[in-house]
């Protein structure tokens, strides 16, 4: 099994610009997110340098630019924080989970029919 590193809410946050437009540069890291959060660009560079540390992600030199790429999957990383999250809160059961959220009332009717169609297999597995 591939190694899923420990991502901070904000390098999860330039994983996604990275996951949703890679290959991309440094430059277009960055003002993605200048649009999206008020963080200095330096601080941008060096979430993505932790990211590269942790072996999330990749990069390619081409010319005076660094152009980068996932290493893990937005659905490999998605399964290992859902496991991790279940394993934590919950002993690793879901039932426990959705009994939780039904118990706080968390979940509409809406929620609850969804959920009986993704059971039945004619959900719409919506990512």
């Amino acid at each position: 099994m591939k190694h899923i590193p420990q991502i901070s809410e904000a390098e999860y946050e330039v994983m996604k610009v990275i996951w949703k437009y890679a290959p991309i540069s440094t430059n277009d890291i960055t003002d993605k997110l200048l649009q999206t959060t008020s963080w200095n660009p330096r601080t941008i560079q060096t979430l993505i340098k932790r990211l590269s540390d942790k072996s999330a992600i990749s990069y390619e030199k081409k010319g005076r630019m660094f152009v980068y790429t996932p290493i893990i999957s937005q659905e490999e990383y998605r399964k290992h924080e859902s496991s991790s999250f279940l394993k934590k809160f919950f002993n690793g059961h879901i039932s426990d989970m959705v009994s939780a959220f039904v118990d706080s009332d968390e979940l509409s009717a809406d929620d609850i029919k969804e959920l009986q169609d993704i059971l039945n297999g004619k959900g719409t597995g919506r990512k």
